[in-house]
């Protein structure tokens, strides 16, 4: 996400803020691997990173050797994983912990941007790995300069920012949301930790908030009257770009797709305001998370779970947290007409044409507010 506005609401008026310790652990949604395991694993994607090393991200052969990669993850992940993809869970998240990454990783990068993957060529491969298993991995050319893996990490004058440069607390959101190839899911791997290890990453599951709902509340959000700002990245930066009316909740009664984002999303009328309200609240009543260690690697469904970030504080001397972030769709196929050929990359919005005036198609055009009815 990239927002230059500040939250819509001070934490603490919000209660938004995961930051008091009474955020529910991960601990049945999480899976260890042992020491055997990680070396195991290590020393097998170094292999194949060292191989492909001059290699793009965005290659046929690199991912597809990171895809037969995962197949080494040992049984009881890669069945993990599996069911995850085809089914998720009630947490909307698995956590694996004690994933191999470099020995000496350099120095988190201060602009946000690590120079070349193979300077962290273990980690890269490892996270590949497990965005292969869960589907297809895809990027944006609008975000982090269309890169696979991205870096996560504080960026010094951007602390305000509701975005993954920022510090501040950063609100519960669907990744993406406004895009029409969203990712289904987002890998977050821990390089670093923050100092304090006071920035715990949260997890609002669908499955867990929405019987907190009332039945009025639950029919509005099932309707279009909600509309999203498109993050300032994936427009020209100069003006707010708002999606069509949207639902919040979409799919099967029992198992519900989700779309929403409590800095970025906005009712179209009161009963619609309202609703969102009462859905924040029982997410929040909901969370589950904590703080990311060395070697975690988070998978978050982003269909039917929204994430966060407490906040914390940065040096910005190279040694502040630092997560790495791919993402992974479970149909590649249906964003190809907006990947040139043989890239994972899709095209900026612009270019796919959901900035342009036309009758609404299956995914919500994109409308600029400066030329509503255009």
């Amino acid at each position: 996400m990239i927002q230059v506005r500040e939250p819509t609401q001070p934490p603490d008026a919000a209660g938004g803020d995961p930051a008091d310790g009474s955020i529910t652990p991960l601990d049945d949604v999480t899976i260890t691997l042992t020491d055997a395991e990680r070396q195991a694993l290590g020393d097998a994607f170094a292999s194949s990173a060292r191989a492909l090393k001059d290699r793009s991200l965005d290659d046929e052969e690199l991912l597809t050797e990171a895809e037969l990669a995962g197949l080494r993850l040992p049984r009881r992940v890669l069945e993990a994983l599996g069911g995850f993809r085809r089914h998720g869970n009630d947490a909307g998240v698995l956590l694996l912990r004690g994933m191999p990454v470099d020995l000496r990783p350099p120095a988190t990068p201060t602009d946000g941007f690590l120079p070349r993957w193979s300077d962290l060529p273990v980690a890269t491969f490892a996270q590949l790995a497990v965005a292969s298993t869960v589907g297809s991995v895809i990027a944006y050319a609008d975000e982090k300069e269309g890169r696979i893996v991205q870096d996560v990490a504080p960026v010094e004058g951007a602390e305000k920012r509701q975005e993954n440069s920022g510090t501040v607390y950063l609100e519960l959101h669907t990744e993406d949301g406004f895009h029409p190839y969203r990712p289904d899911f987002i890998t977050l791997m821990c390089i670093r930790s923050d100092h304090e290890r006071t920035a715990r990453t949260v997890v609002g599951a669908a499955a867990r908030a929405l019987p907190l709902l009332s039945a009025p509340t639950a029919a509005v959000l099932r309707q279009p009257r909600f509309r999203l700002r498109v993050s300032s990245s994936f427009g020209d930066g100069s003006t707010d770009l708002l999606t069509g009316p949207l639902p919040v909740l979409s799919g099967t009664a029992d198992a519900p797709d989700l779309l929403a984002d409590f800095h970025a999303m906005e009712g179209v009328d009161q009963e619609a305001r309202a609703a969102l309200e009462e859905i924040k609240s029982a997410f929040l009543a909901t969370l589950r998370g904590g703080v990311l260690e060395r070697g975690d690697l988070l998978v978050v469904d982003n269909r039917t779970a929204i994430h966060g970030r407490s906040q914390f504080a940065a040096r910005h001397d190279g040694t502040d947290r630092w997560l790495r972030r791919c993402f992974a769709v479970t149909d590649i196929r249906a964003s190809r007409a907006a990947r040139p050929a043989g890239s994972r990359v899709c095209r900026p919005l612009r270019d796919i044409g959901l900035f342009s005036p036309g009758p609404l198609t299956p995914t919500p055009r994109i409308e600029d507010p400066a030329c509503t009815g255009s």
